[in-house]
C-alpha cells in the first residue's frame, strides 16, 4: 500500500496509534499534539518550524528493541503511513523532519552497548547510543571511536550513520564509512537483514554497508551497528598557527600537506570567523592574526611531531604556538561552540566539499559573490579534508521579515555550490542531503546517476514507506 498523503492522512494515523496500542502495548507510542512538536524538525528546520508555528506535531513510537522496529515498520505498512527514523533531531540538512501523516520512529531507547571486544578492537552498539557516550564508556576499555562531528556530544550513532557524518578528526580517521563494519537493518517489509562483516576484512557480496552508511534513513533503520574502535593515542598535542591574511593561511594549509606529519585535526578560521568567535565569546583571536589553524596531533613521537609541524608553518608565514592541555581544549571547545549568529540577519549554513588543494579558490571567491548578492560569507573549515562549512548572511533592513528571506541569499548559495562543484567538489561533505539541498544535489548527479539510486530505493522499498521525499 501506497503511504497515504491526503487530508485524511492524520486520521488514518489515529487509526494505527490505536492499532499500535492494541497489538503492542510494550511500545510507547504518543499520538500527534503539542508534546511532539519538536517531532516534527530537526537543528536545521527549527527556524522554519519557528516561522510557521505549528502547535502540533506527527506520532511517535520509542521502540526498546529491534523486533519492535518491525513491528511497527510492519504496522506502518499495513495502513498505508510513511516512517521516519529519528536519533536525537541534531541533523543539519532536514533528514529527519516529519509531518503530521507520518510516524516518527524515535531511536533514542535503543541506545546501549551490546559488546565491546578489545581484541577484535570492535563495539556492536545500539543507534540512539549518543557519540559522546560511546567514546565515555569506551576509555576504560583504552579504546576510542574516532568519528566526531562537532555535534559529538548531542548527535546519535545512528544519525552519524545516517549521513555518514564526518568531523574534525577525519584528516587522519576518515569519516564514518571508515569505521562503520557491519549493520543490522530493518528494512521496508518489517525484515530483519545483517550487512557487512565483524572481521576488518570481507568482501563476500556487494557492498551493502557502505550503501546503508549515508543514505539518511530512506532504504532501511539501522537497528544494530559494528564499529571499529582504535587505542586512544599515548599522547595528544593542540598546535596553533596564526597569519596575516586568509590567503597566508592557506600557504599554511600547503605546507602541512608537504610536511611528514599527518595531524589527526586540521581547521582553518579566516578572518570573518574569528572577529564572530570574539564577539560571542568573549576572546581575542583577532588580535592575534588574521586567519587561524588549529591543529591537532596524536600518537607517538609527539614532540618530533610538534617540532617538524612548528618548522613548516613557521617557513609559511605563521605564528605558532604549542599550546598547553588547558588552552588546548579551550581551542577545541571554541571551535565546536564559540560562534553564533547575530540578530537582525538571515542566514544560510553550507556543507560543501572540495578536493582539499582547491580550498584558496573557495576562499577567493567570496569577495566576488558578496558583491553581487549583497551577503557576507565566511567559513570555517575541515582543512584537512577540504570540507568547508560557510556560513552565508544579509541583513534585514527596516522591512525585513525572519521568516521569508530574499531570493538572493538563496541565489549566493547557490552560485557558492557551483564554485565548489566548478573544482571537483561536492554539495554536501558530512551534513547529507535531505530535504534542503535536493535542488542543489541535481547540480551534481547526473540524470542517469539519479535514476540508478531511484531504482535502489525502489528496490529495497517499493511502496516508498521509509523517510519519502528526502536525500534523492
Amino acid at each position: 500500500m501506497t503511504p497515504i498523503e491526503t487530508a485524511s492522512a492524520p486520521r488514518v494515523v489515529d487509526a494505527l496509534v490505536r492499532d499500535l496500542a492494541e497489538q503492542h502495548p510494550e511500545i510507547e507510542i504518543l499520538p500527534g499534539s503539542g508534546d511532539t512538536a519538536r517531532y516534527r524538525h530537526d537543528a536545521a528546520t527549527a527556524k522554519t518550524a519557528r516561522a510557521e508555528g505549528s502547535a502540533t506535531g506527527p506520532a511517535v513510537a520509542f521502540p526498546s528493541t529491534p523486533e519492535q522496529v518491525q513491528e511497527l515498520v510492519r504496522a506502518a505498512a499495513r495502513h498505508g503511513i510513511s516512517v521516519v527514523a529519528r536519533g536525537a533531531g541534531s541533523g543539519l540538512s532536514g533528514g529527519a523532519s516529519a509531518r503530521d501523516n507520518q510516524l516518527v520512529v524515535s531511536t533514542e531507547r535503543l541506545n546501549s552497548i551490546v559488546e565491546v571486544s578489545p581484541l577484535d578492537e570492535v563495539a556492536v552498539v545500539e543507534p540512539g547510543l549518543i557519540n559522546a557516550e560511546l567514546n565515555a564508556l569506551l576509555l576504560p576499555y583504552g579504546l576510542f571511536y574516532a568519528p566526531d562531528p562537532a555535534s559529538f556530544e548531542i548527535s546519535s550513532i545512528g544519525g552519524n550513520i545516517a549521513t555518514n557524518a564526518g568531523g574534525l578528526r577525519c584528516a587522519k580517521y576518515g569519516v564514518t564509512r571508515e569505521s562503520v563494519l557491519a549493520l543490522d537493518v530493518v528494512l521496508a517489509d518489517g525484515s530483519l537483514i545483517t550487512v557487512g562483516h565483524r572481521s576488518i576484512k570481507g568482501v563476500t557480496g556487494l557492498d551493502l554497508t557502505s550503501l546503508f552508511v549515508g543514505s539518511e534513513g530512506i532504504l532501511g533503520i539501522v537497528v544494530r551497528a559494528t564499529l571499529r574502535l582504535r587505542p586512544i593515542p599515548v599522547a595528544r598535542q593542540t598546535v596553533t598557527a596564526f597569519f596575516t591574511s586568509t590567503a597566508q593561511g592557506i600557504e599554511g594549509l600547503a605546507a602541512i600537506t608537504r610536511s611528514t606529519v599527518r595531524p589527526a585535526a586540521i581547521e582553518f578560521f579566516d578572518t570573518p570567523s574569528l572577529e564572530n568567535i570574539d564577539e560571542h565569546s568573549g576572546t581575542a583571536l583577532r588580535r592575534r592574526g588574521a586567519a587561524l589553524i588549529l591543529i591537532e596531533i596524536d600518537g607517538y613521537g609527539i614532540n618530533e611531531q610538534a617540532a617538524d609541524l612548528s618548522a613548516a608553518l613557521t617557513g609559511s608565514g605563521g605564528l605558532v604556538t604549542v599550546e598547553s592541555e588547558e588552552e588546548g581544549a579551550r581551542f577545541w571547545d571554541l571551535r565546536r561552540n564559540g560562534r553564533g549568529f547575530p540578530e537582525g540577519q538571515w542566514f544560510i549554513g553550507e556543507d560543501i566539499a572540495v578536493p582539499k588543494s582547491q580550498l584558496g579558490k573557495v576562499y577567493e571567491s567570496f569577495p566576488a559573490l558578496e558583491a553581487r548578492f549583497g551577503v557576507r560569507i565566511s567559513a570555517v573549515s575541515h582543512a584537512g579534508d577540504g570540507n568547508l562549512h560557510p556560513v552565508i548572511t544579509q541583513d534585514f533592513g527596516p522591512d525585513g521579515d525572519a521568516a521569508h528571506p530574499p531570493a538572493s541569499l538563496q541565489e549566493a548559495a547557490t552560485e557558492l555550490v557551483r564554485v565548489a562543484l566548478a573544482l571537483g567538489g561536492t554539495v554536501t561533505g558530512e551534513h547529507g542531503v535531505g530535504t534542503i539541498k535536493r535542488e542543489w544535489a541535481a547540480l551534481e548527479l547526473s540524470e542517469r546517476n539519479r535514476a540508478a539510486q531511484h531504482a535502489i530505493k525502489a528496490a529495497l522499498d517499493p511502496d516508498l514507506l521509509l523517510n519519502p521525499g528526502k536525500a534523492i
